[in-house]
C-alpha cells in the first residue's frame, strides 16, 4: 500500500483534475459533433444523442485510460529527469526520488510502462489516435527538457495538457473541428499562465542552476503580467469556442465563472508575497476546470439529448 501511495504521490495524481474535465468535454463535444453530422443518415440507425453516448461508451473508457497513462508517464519522467535538481532544491527535496522512496531506475521503468500502455490503448481506439500517439508522447515527455533551453517551457506544458480535449475529440470523430482548436488554445493559455505563477517559487533556485522560465527571464513583476496576458487570451478563446460550437447559456455561465476564478488567482499572488501560490495553483484551477466542464457538458446534454 505504501508503494502505491508513493507512486501516486510521484505522479501527483490529484493534479489530474486539471486536464481530465477538458478531456471529458472533448469527448462529449465529439459525440455531439457526430450526432449533428449524421442526424439525417437513416442508414446509421442512430439518431439520438443518447444513442451515440451508448455506442461510444468503450471509447470513453479508453480516453480515461489514455489520460491516466499519458499523465503518469509524463510526471514520472519529469521526476526522473529532474532528480538531481529536486535534491538540491529545499522545496522539492522531499519528493520520492530524492528521499529514496522510489529509485530513479524504477521511475524510468514506470515511465516506459505507461508510455507503452498509452500507445496500446490509442491503438484500440482507432488508427488515427494510434498514429498520433508518438507525437503526443514526444510533447508530454519532451516538456521536461524544455526549461534547460527555453523560457517558454510553460507554453510547452500548456500544449501538452491541451492535447486532452483534442485527443478525446479525435478519439470519437477521427477528425478535428475549429471549436476544439479554440478550446485547446484556451487550455494552452490557461496552463501556461498558472504554471508561470507556480514557478515563481523557484525563480532564485532556477537562476542559480541555469534553468530557464518566464520568472527567471523577466523577473517576478513582469512574469505576473505575462501570466495575466495568457489568461486574457484564454478567456477570449473560451468564448470563441462557445460561439464556434453553438453552445448556449449554460456554457456562457461556466465561462464567466472560469474567468472569475482566473481573476481571483491572479489577485491573490503578488510579486513580493507568494504565500498563496498553492491556493492559486491547486484550489483555484482545480475548481475552475471542474466547474467550467460541468456547465459546458450540461449545456450540450440538457438541451440536445
Amino acid at each position: 500500500m505504501n508503494k502505491v501511495k508513493n507512486y501516486l504521490s510521484l505522479i501527483k495524481f490529484s493534479h489530474t483534475v486539471f486536464a481530465m474535465p477538458f478531456a471529458l468535454l472533448g469527448f462529449v463535444m465529439g459525440v455531439f459533433y457526430l450526432q449533428k453530422q449524421s442526424v439525417n443518415n437513416v442508414e446509421s440507425g442512430i439518431t439520438t444523442l443518447s444513442s451515440y453516448f451508448n455506442s461510444h461508451a468503450i471509447i470513453f473508457v479508453y480516453i480515461i485510460c489514455c489520460m491516466v497513462f499519458a499523465r503518469s508517464a509524463a510526471m514520472a519522467f519529469n521526476r526522473y529527469l529532474d532528480r538531481e535538481f529536486d535534491a538540491k532544491n529545499p522545496r522539492t527535496a522531499i519528493r520520492e526520488i530524492p528521499k529514496g522512496l522510489i529509485s530513479a531506475s524504477s521511475a524510468l521503468r514506470f515511465t516506459m510502462l505507461n508510455s507503452i500502455l498509452f500507445v496500446g490503448v490509442a491503438y484500440m481506439i482507432n488508427i488515427t489516435c494510434f498514429l498520433l500517439s508518438p507525437i503526443a508522447l514526444l510533447v508530454i515527455l519532451g516538456y521536461s527538457y524544455t526549461k534547460r533551453f527555453t523560457s517558454l517551457c510553460h507554453i510547452v506544458l500548456g500544449i501538452g495538457l491541451s492535447l486532452a480535449p483534442t485527443g478525446a475529440f479525435i478519439a470519437v470523430t477521427q477528425t478535428i473541428d475549429v471549436a476544439v482548436v479554440f478550446l485547446s488554445l484556451a487550455v494552452v493559455g490557461w496552463v501556461a499562465g498558472f504554471d508561470i505563477i507556480y514557478s515563481l517559487q523557484d525563480d532564485e533556485f532556477d537562476t542559480s542552476q541555469g534553468l530557464l522560465s518566464i520568472p527567471t527571464a523577466l523577473g517576478r513583476k513582469k512574469a505576473l503580467l505575462f501570466s495575466r496576458g495568457l489568461h486574457t487570451i484564454t478567456v477570449v478563446f473560451l468564448f470563441m469556442t462557445g460561439f464556434a460550437f453553438g453552445f448556449g447559456v449554460l456554457y456562457t455561465v461556466g465561462a464567466i465563472l472560469f474567468t472569475g476564478l482566473l481573476i481571483y488567482q491572479q489577485s491573490i499572488v503578488k510579486h513580493d508575497d507568494l504565500s498563496r501560490v498553492n491556493i492559486a495553483f491547486m484550489t483555484s484551477n482545480g475548481i475552475a476546470s471542474i466547474v467550467f466542464a460541468v456547465f459546458a457538458i450540461a449545456d450540450l446534454i440538457l438541451f440536445n439529448i
